[in-house]
């Protein structure tokens, strides 16, 4: 014979099978966390890896960028990565402001072109500053219009930073070979590709003073397809220690072994007047307090590394070392000095 449920199970079956119950809404949201949309008019090119080393490759150019900026304009700039977006080359036109300041750049490592954008909120303090404009009167105020030809060439020296730290952002990719072909200020009048062509848009905040504005870069997928295979963590991104090899060590070995370095031999250090150098003949003598035993400190590339008495040899001033004051490794750092090494 079945077993009889008791009234207390009978409700608490009854309240598990309620709708909304925390079972069923945890079933619910299972399935929703497994569902993405994918538009298939629309699609994404560029894999997610590749839009990771997007990230982590400009996250160093917005660095080079920073210091470059400051140093011009002799103010504290901030570039800060926003985003790293792939959408087509349409929708980013149309998110633009009319007017701004619009860079068509021609790049020979990419086989294509690329698009700077800057943003006018940003673009006006900085040709102010440039003019000469205090950091008081550079206030947040925007300007809609486009650029003058005095601006534009103003312009031309931010875009000349911006081309460099790129090309050096992406040294480890492709020599870019950057060269800027034309400027506007209607973003609709330039079609480098075909509307519904999928680009990577990078964003950058600029911050100079109590200003802000966006900084886009936008790179079309064609230009970049051929180096797709370059753009992955593994390649150039990894930042591990790997050993060398007997080989890479031969290598480094003979390069090393080959390279020029300075040698310096200085005999004694002492203080003379203008006047005294002035005076000085042939055969004269100048006093040192340095101890005629203690002899001359050799130098490498300005560091001492031996002591030595001077001399001649075959009929040519020589030095013959007598003393090692610190061992190639210590002066590398790879050994600790010992406590009687100076």
């Amino acid at each position: 014979m079945a077993d009889v449920l008791s009234q207390s199970e009978v409700e608490s079956l009854l309240a598990a099978l309620e709708p909304g119950d925390a079972t069923g809404a945890a079933k619910e949201s299972d399935y929703a966390a497994r569902v993405s949309i994918y538009d298939f008019k629309r699609p994404e090119r560029v894999s997610k890896e590749q839009m990771e080393a997007f990230q982590t490759l400009h996250e160093g150019f917005s660095r080079e960028l920073s210091a470059a900026l400051s140093a011009m304009l002799r103010n504290i700039c901030e570039v800060k990565l926003l985003s790293v977006d792939q959408l087509t080359y349409s929708e980013f036109v149309f998110s633009l402001e009319d007017p701004t300041c619009f860079i068509l750049v021609d790049s020979k490592g990419l086989a294509g072109k690329i698009i700077l954008d800057l943003n006018p909120s940003i673009v006006f303090p900085i040709v102010d500053r440039l003019l000469g404009a205090s950091r008081e009167s550079q206030g947040a105020s925007s300007v809609q219009r486009p650029l003058t030809q005095i601006e534009v060439r103003l312009a031309t020296r931010v875009t000349d930073l911006i081309l460099e730290a790129l090309s050096n952002a992406w040294a480890e990719i492709c020599d870019l070979q950057l060269k800027v072909v034309q400027i506007e200020s209607n973003p609709q009048l330039v079609q480098i590709v075909p509307p519904n062509e999928v680009v990577v848009l990078i964003s950058f905040e600029i911050t100079f003073g109590e200003s802000r504005g966006i900084l886009n870069l936008c790179i079309p997928f064609n230009t970049i397809e051929s180096k797709a295979s370059k753009l992955t963590s593994t390649s150039w991104g990894s930042h591990e220690k790997r050993e060398l090899d007997d080989a890479q060590k031969t290598n480094l070995n003979a390069s090393l072994t080959m390279a020029n370095v300075e040698l310096n031999v200085e005999i004694a250090e002492t203080e003379l007047s203008t006047a005294d150098i002035m005076n000085l003949e042939v055969g004269d003598i100048i006093m040192t307090e340095a101890p005629a035993e203690l002899g001359a400190s050799i130098k490498i590339s300005g560091r001492p590394m031996f002591r030595g008495m001077p001399g001649v040899y075959r009929g040519k001033k020589a030095i013959r070392i007598t003393e090692m004051l610190e061992s190639p490794a210590q002066a590398l750092g790879l050994e600790p000095k010992s406590d009687d090494s100076p």
